[in-house]
């Protein structure tokens, strides 16, 4: 079994991982990969469904977390979708271009609430006192939910009219 202080080490390179991972598909011409996307169309519904789970412990988590995924939802289909761009390249492979400025604000506003809260607990946790303090655990917060619903939704959102678009942009060729 893993030692408590252990965990972070494994964590924190998969999340560092993800974070990039996430910040790069953030800029820059995107090949348009259906399979992938509705993987991720899938995930993030699971995701958002996995969230308001959270409902079960405390009422305002998953408020935090459906308030957060509707903003987001609502950001991706009123601005992102139509600040995105969209290419065919010469071999005929279709690209997105995603406003840098969305994706950016998305990821800086995560990862600034998830330091905020890491650097919150992290005396907590390091005392040993989180664990034994009664009551829910120090960790949830609907604000935090909120920053995540957002996220999960944008993306959710995002992907989504991606798809749309693209299955609409290949009849129009088809079509012509």
């Amino acid at each position: 079994m893993l030692a408590p202080s252990a965990i972070p080490l494994i964590v924190a390179p998969l999340m560092a991982f993800a974070i990039y991972r996430r910040v790069r598909g953030s800029f820059g011409r995107q090949p348009i990969r259906t399979k992938r996307m509705t993987v991720r169309v899938v995930m993030f519904a699971v995701i958002v469904g996995l969230m308001m789970l959270s409902g079960l412990q405390d009422i305002r988590l998953a408020e935090g977390a459906l308030g957060g995924a509707a903003i987001g939802a609502s950001l991706a289909l009123l601005v992102g979708l139509r600040l995105t761009r969209f290419e065919q390249g010469s071999d005929g492979t279709d690209f997105y271009i995603p406003n840098p400025w969305v994706g950016g604000v998305l990821s800086a506003l995560l990862l600034g609430r998830l330091a905020w809260r890491f650097l919150v607990l992290a005396p907590a946790f390091a005392s040993g006192t989180a664990a034994a303090a009664p009551g829910p655990a120090p960790g949830n917060s609907p604000l935090t939910m909120l920053v995540v619903g957002l996220t999960v939704g944008y993306y959710l959102a995002y992907y989504a009219g991606v798809l749309i678009h693209h299955r609409r942009h290949k009849r129009q060729w088809q079509a012509a």
